[in-house]
C-alpha cells in the first residue's frame, strides 16, 4: 500500500484517539494482590469436593458391600418336607401328591431353579385347612422382584391377589408377603418368601392373612436351613 492511501482527517471528524499509556489494562476491578487468596479458595472448594465424591462412593461401596454379604450368607439354602412341621403333618395320599407335583411342575417353569418341591401338609384339627406348599432353591439376585412374578403369576390363574402386603420375615431375613385370591374352594390366604438362596409359597384357606402369616413364617424356620 502507497502513502497516497494514507491522508490525514482533522480530529472532528471522528472520535478522540485511545491513548495508550504504559499503564497495563486491567480487565477486572479485583486486585492484582487478591489473587493468592482467590487460588486457596478455590484449592479449599476442590478439596470439599473430592471429600464429598470420596464419601458418596464409599457410601456406594458400603451398600454393594452389605448387598453382597447377604448373598454370600444367603445363597446356600436348603428346603426340607419332614413329615411333621409348625403342627401339620404332611399328606402322602395320591390326591395330595396329584396336587403338590402340579403345583411344583407349575412353579418350576416359571422360574430357573436349582431345586423344587411340592407338597401339602394337612391340620389334624381341621381337614378343611390344607396347607399346599410349592418352591425351591437357586441363587436369586433380586428376591423381592422374582417373588412379585410369582405372585403375578398366581393371579393369572386364581384371580386378583387382593390385600398384597409385605410381613415379617423371620430370622431368615430376605421379604415375605401374604395376600387373599380364590379358588374353587373360595376364598384363601395365600404366602410366600424369597432369599438370595430360595422362594416358597403357600396356600391357606380358611386362614385369615395374620394367621396365615404366622403359620408361614413357623414352617419355614422347620423346613429351610443354610449351609
Amino acid at each position: 500500500m502507497s502513502d497516497a492511501h494514507l491522508t490525514e482527517r482533522p480530529a472532528a471528524d471522528g472520535p478522540e484517539p485511545i491513548d495508550l499509556t504504559d499503564e497495563p489494562i486491567q480487565l477486572s476491578n479485583r486486585d492484582p494482590e487478591d489473587a493468592p487468596e482467590r487460588r486457596a479458595t478455590r484449592s479449599r472448594r476442590r478439596r470439599v469436593a473430592w471429600a464429598g465424591a470420596a464419601i458418596i462412593g464409599l457410601a456406594g461401596a458400603a451398600v454393594l458391600g452389605a448387598a453382597g454379604l447377604r448373598i454370600v450368607q444367603q445363597k446356600d439354602a436348603d428346603l426340607a418336607t419332614p413329615d411333621r412341621v409348625a403342627g401339620l403333618v404332611r399328606d402322602d395320599s395320591d390326591r395330595a401328591r396329584s396336587t403338590s407335583d402340579y403345583l411344583r411342575s407349575g412353579f418350576a417353569a416359571n422360574i430357573d431353579l436349582d431345586t423344587s418341591f411340592g407338597t401339602v401338609y394337612r391340620d389334624p384339627a381341621d381337614d378343611k385347612r390344607p396347607v399346599p406348599l410349592f418352591g425351591g432353591t437357586a441363587v436369586l439376585w433380586q428376591p423381592e422382584r422374582d417373588l412379585d412374578t410369582l405372585f403375578d403369576l398366581l393371579a393369572d390363574e386364581t384371580g386378583e391377589v387382593a390385600g398384597l402386603r409385605e410381613v415379617p420375615a423371620g430370622r431368615f431375613g430376605g421379604v415375605m408377603k401374604c395376600g387373599n385370591t380364590s379358588g374353587e374352594g373360595g376364598d384363601f390366604a395365600v404366602c410366600g418368601w424369597a432369599d438370595h438362596g430360595s422362594v416358597v409359597m403357600g396356600m391357606f384357606p380358611g386362614r385369615s392373612i395374620e394367621d396365615a402369616g404366622r403359620l408361614f413364617r413357623s414352617i419355614r424356620k422347620e423346613i429351610q436351613t443354610r449351609g
